[in-house]
């Protein structure tokens, strides 16, 4: 068995005890798991594994758990995704991140998965924030990150209302989509839908761009057709204002369930007067991941686009 096979092996099993003895979901089983290995100080099994077999034996627990759920907002973000999110980032920060460490905010941060999939790849090159509603989320998230000895600093808070976040380097994250409960908390953003309820989306774009450095890059998983909504000009028209729109990604379509799910990348570059807007946006598509050659073809368009900026 693969280091992270063991890993799984070992969180699945006590989760299902607890499960089972204690009468919760296997989630929060898998939560009582992974507080379990960090009270047990001498946990060789961790100790030896890389942090991402960590990173994805916890991942897998996860997901088993969220199958058994029906909660909407209990998903995470694959892998390809995260691989592709720090690829772009990388792009964008390659001379900086030879330098030094760059800091990273995840407003929707979830399992925490997207942005430990980014930190692992830089591993010591990055810090971060996260920001999360569900607190069993959040607590998976803790205890990942301290278990793959990643700093990351959470709050367990509605990330659309006022954030103690310093200007980060960078924003990622996966958009939670839908409309936005608090109608309060909305007015008090430009992106406030004029009738009915605003998209959350939508206001999770502003708020993010409200905390990232003059200069700094911002990556998103965005729905497919979310600049085909009725709302969609009012938001091009605030990212033309605040940003420069440097890429948008296409993904591939076997990578969702359903058209309804498909999601492209996003980058933006908050405005600085330093800087200007690249001479053409990055529009691209992303082969079928198991395409070698086409992929290949794919990351060169990558890097003439970024030649040619």
């Amino acid at each position: 068995m693969e280091k992270f096979e063991q890993i799984f092996s070992l969180l699945n099993e006590k989760a299902e005890k607890y499960e089972k003895a204690e009468g919760i979901s296997f989630l929060d089983g898998v939560l009582q798991a992974l507080e379990d290995v960090l009270d047990e100080k001498e946990q060789p099994l961790f100790q030896d594994s890389t942090k991402d077999d960590i990173r994805k034996a916890i991942q897998i627990a996860i997901l088993k758990g969220m199958r058994k759920t029906s909660q909407p907002n209990h998903q995470m973000t694959p892998d390809t995704l995260g691989l592709l999110v720090g690829y772009f980032v990388e792009q964008f920060f390659e001379e900086q991140l030879k330098t030094g460490p760059i800091s990273l905010l995840d407003p929707a941060v979830g399992t925490g998965n997207l942005l430990l999939t980014v930190m692992n790849l830089f591993d010591g090159k990055t810090s971060a924030t996260g920001i999360e509603v569900d607190e069993l989320l959040i607590r998976l998230a803790a205890d990942s990150a301290e278990l793959t000895e990643q700093p990351i600093v959470l709050y367990h808070q509605d990330a659309l209302q006022k954030m103690l976040v310093d200007p980060v380097d960078a924003v990622i994250c996966d958009l939670p989509v839908g409309y936005y409960p608090n109608e309060e908390v909305a007015l008090e953003y430009e992106l406030c839908a004029h009738e009915g309820m605003s998209y959350a989306h939508h206001l999770f774009i502003e708020q993010s761009i409200k905390h990232t450095k003059e200069g700094g890059y911002l990556f998103f998983l965005i729905p497919a057709n979310m600049f085909e909504s009725e709302q969609s000009k009012d938001l091009h028209k605030y990212l033309k204002k605040t940003t420069w729109i440097q890429a948008v990604i296409q993904l591939p379509e076997n990578l969702f369930s359903a058209k309804a799910h498909e999601k492209s990348i996003l980058i933006l570059q908050k405005q600085t007067k330093s800087e200007r807007a690249p001479r053409e946006v990055l529009l691209a598509k992303v082969p079928n991941m198991s395409n070698k050659e086409a992929l290949a073809m794919f990351f060169e368009k990558v890097q003439m686009w970024k030649e040619s900026k």
